[in-house]
């Protein structure tokens, strides 16, 4: 029993990273989810719908190894500007949190997990979306869906490229599509 105890001490704790949010992730098909198929490009990560400012804590305990600009107009003219962090966690993988309003953290930060990061920013500008925007960001403006986590998770996040930006991928989805589905982890989080 004791020997038991140990082994569970040293298993990660995984936190849900918007507290104020039911613990739901995206089934597969559903807007937001992991690799939806949004025609030119495939969704990277998770979306967690949540209202603007609502708090995100770290997944799991890491470093912070990058801070950026996630969404801007000045890359597409419906999305407002939101901020991403990136933290490498001590087993091994490497979580993006995009589309944040604030970010609470610096690069270089030890951070743990179920610390605030940031804030969930409003990442759409549904009075700059038109019939050219593509269907599913059309979608979300009508279901009032404009507000998120961006989550994404990968053993070692791209460069931002003609392939990959604003937690979409843009080429092939065969094997150089390098993000896994936090879904799994997520679902046993607390």
């Amino acid at each position: 029993m004791a020997t038991r105890k140990r082994v569970a001490a040293r298993l990660p704790v995984q936190y849900w990273p918007v507290p104020a949010i039911p613990h739901r992730v995206p089934a597969d098909g559903e807007p937001g989810s992991f690799r939806e198929d949004r025609g030119d490009r495939t969704h990277c990560g998770v979306d967690l719908y949540a209202y603007p400012g609502s708090i995100v804590v770290a997944v799991e305990g890491g470093t912070v190894t990058g801070i950026g600009i996630s969404t801007s107009p000045e890359i597409l003219p419906y999305w407002n500007l939101t901020r991403f962090v990136t933290i490498a966690s001590a087993e091994g993988r490497t979580w993006r949190y995009g589309e944040l309003a604030a970010v609470l953290v610096r690069e270089g930060e030890r951070v743990s997990g179920g610390q605030v990061i940031g804030t969930v920013g409003q990442v759409l500008n549904c009075r700059r979306v038109s019939g050219s925007s593509p269907p599913y960001i059309r979608a979300l403006c009508r279901r009032g869906a404009t507000s998120m986590l961006h989550l994404e998770m990968a053993d070692r996040i791209p460069p931002d490229s003609e392939m990959y930006r604003g937690g979409n991928w843009f080429g092939k989805r065969d094997g150089t599509f390098p993000f896994r589905d936090p879904g799994p982890i997520l679902k046993d989080s607390r």
